[in-house]
Order: structure tokens, then sequence, then C-alpha cells
């Protein structure tokens, strides 16, 4: 079947396991295609196509290079490891391709910062890989918990991301190498942790943060397993949250949601358990009943059903807003960015208390 004459061409650099679920994402999308890959080695590149069932129209490129030379290219992926994002993503940007970059986007905000002052100046669009914030689960929720008859005040949130890691993972992944992605569990796994958080308080950065002492790392110094508290004091209104991130546990993603009416609860926040429907727990006035022997309610389950999966939609959001962009004489949205940087902006502090042996960080 023919591809509609107006849909936004993506490539992706770098052939990491999850370009894989990004690829079929583009594939999905109704106003996107995949137009190239491209690794440092071509046969890899080759290899990359085929294990994927790729077009034969998809352009195959041995070189990064090449793929941000390519006109006909709109949207590039970039998988890389974290250390390689600023020089791949600023090229990208300087060429005049769209980002779209995977999170961790950098080691520091201020290799985030040269990467956005890129897509900036080039009048290019740019979004980080977070998959969840594309569901309309996460509309729905944000819904609940914005309406104050039905949560109230927001008091507590409390998020995980833990993974159970196989030997070979702790020893051979590039999340636990130093010189590929120093950040490790904080980047992996604490980038949704922490923007899940800054999602609930819609975007407000936390007064302070403190890394709790129960901080595992491998014996190159990469973080494998941690846990931090922020704290929100904004005039009357006092929230505290908690995350847990580790490689060296079952695997979790709840996300825990307290306010002064009601709560809301889920498993699955990253990644919904199943591809065309999720589902959130909400609460409201619950108390105990007499001789605390039950609840006097239970909870509500609210279910969202999607047509495409989250990966697809956020494909199908970023090249919406490149076709506005191309077409329409639109400009980039700042919105995307901003979120990206206070993701970072925060997880930093996280990485300052860490190094300052769980000291309290103001921000």
């Amino acid at each position: 079947m023919a591809e509609p004459s107006n849909s936004i061409h993506f490539g992706i650099i770098g052939c990491a396991n999850i370009a894989r679920k990004v690829a079929r994402a583009i594939n999905l999308a109704p106003n996107s295609v995949l137009h190239a890959i491209a690794s440092r080695s071509i046969e890899k590149a080759k290899q990359f196509a085929i294990q994927n069932g790729f077009s034969d129209s998809v352009k195959i490129y041995g070189s990064y290079t090449e793929i941000l030379d390519d006109p006909f290219v709109d949207v590039v992926y970039i998988p890389l490891p974290t250390t390689l994002h600023v020089e791949w993503a600023v090229l990208a940007a300087q060429k005049k391709k769209h980002l779209l970059l995977e999170k961790p986007t950098a080691l520091d905000v201020g290799e985030l910062d040269k990467i956005l002052e890129a897509c900036e100046s080039n009048g290019v669009q740019f979004m980080d890989g977070s998959m969840w914030l594309h569901h309309p689960r996460t509309t729905k929720m944000k819904e609940f918990i914005s309406d104050s008859q039905l949560l109230g005040q927001l008091n507590f949130i409390h998020s995980t991301s833990t993974i159970s890691s196989s030997s070979e993972f702790l020893e051979n992944d590039v999340r636990v190498k130093p010189d590929m992605d120093s950040l490790g569990a904080l980047g992996d796994l604490g980038w949704y942790c922490i923007g899940a958080i800054l999602w609930a308080k819609d975007y407000h950065i936390p007064t302070s943060v403190t890394a709790l002492p129960d901080i595992v790392k491998n014996s190159a110094g990469v973080i494998l397993s941690f846990t931090a508290s922020f704290h929100y004091n904004q005039e009357d209104k006092t929230t505290f949250a908690t995350i847990d991130c580790s490689f060296l546990s079952h695997t979790s993603m709840d996300l825990a949601i307290s306010g002064s009416n009601g709560s809301l609860y889920l498993h699955d926040y990253i990644i919904p358990f199943q591809e065309n429907s999720a589902s959130f727990e909400f609460t409201l006035g619950a108390k105990l009943v007499e001789l605390h022997i039950g609840w006097n309610v239970t909870p509500e389950k609210v279910e969202v059903v999607n047509e495409l999966p989250q990966e697809a939609l956020m494909v199908q959001e970023l090249a919406r807003i490149v076709q506005n962009i191309k077409n329409s004489g639109g400009h980039p949205e700042a919105k995307w960015p901003e979120i990206s940087r206070k993701t970072q902006l925060v997880l930093d502090a996280v990485k300052r208390s860490i190094d300052l042996g769980c000291k309290t960080v103001c921000l």
C-alpha cells in the first residue's frame, strides 16, 4: 500500500533494541513512514532490517552522517547511548532534522541545553521518548487529579520503576557502563519516576530533593538501585513524593497519588499490561467501617481504550507537529522540550544528592 503523500519520513540512528519498538510504531502511526536506518556498520544495519521485516523501500546506511545528509528524512530517532546524545542530536538539528531523542536525554542539563539550543536555532521540534505521556489513560488520570472535587489537594506521590536484571545485563549492558551511560538506573528508570512526579504536579519543580542511603552501585560506580524523596512547599500546599528505581528487583511500574479527598493507583503506568486498553483505580472518600473490619467503599476501575499503542501515539503527535511546521508554516511546540528540561534538571539534583552522600539539594 502506498504511503500518504504528506507522511513524515523518519530515520533511525542506531540499532538498539528499543529501536525495534519505535520502528514498529512509526509504521503503525497513520502520518509517518520509516524511510531509513543507520548503523556504524552497514552489515549490522542490513541485519537489523531483515530481522524486523522492513520494506525494501527502507534505505540502509552504514554511517550516521549519511542518514543526516538524506534530504528526504524529516525526523531522526536517536536511541544511542546517552554519552553520544549531545554530539549526534546537535548534528541532526544543524541538518534541520526534527528530533525524537531516547531518554535520558543527556548526562546533565548542560548537555541537554546544547541540544535544545541547536533545535531552537534551527527551527526543529524536540521530543524525548517518554511514551506513557501520550497514552489517553494519562490524559484521563490528569482529569481526575486536577478535579478539586475528586482528588482534592495533592498530598503524596509514589512511583516505582524496577526490573529484574540478568547477570549478562549487569555485566555487559550499555546502561551499566560508565563510558556509555554513567547515570545507570537513575537515567534509565529514574527518568520515568521523576517525570511522573512532575506530571502530577503540573511540572512545578520540587523545593528540595534527597537521595536515601540505600544506593547500590557496581564496581565501576554506576548506579544500579536507589531511592529518593522530593518535597514541595508551595505556600500552604505541601506535597511529598518518593521514588524507587532498581535493576535488582522484581519488575514494577507503580504510580500512587493521594489527595485530601481521594487516591489514584496503577501498576503499569510506564508500559500498560495490554496494548489496546489500560486502566487505573480511583478511590473517593474512603473510610474504615465500624470496628475497622473493612472499608466503606471499593476502588472504581477506570478503563481507557486506545486504538494505537502509546509509542505509535507518540510518533503520531510528533509527526503532526512536524507536518504543521513543514506544510503550514507552523513553529516548534515548546511544551515537549520544557518537559524534558525540567525532568533532566530534577534528575541532576538527585544525582548531586547521591554524589554528596545523600545530602538534601535545594532547587
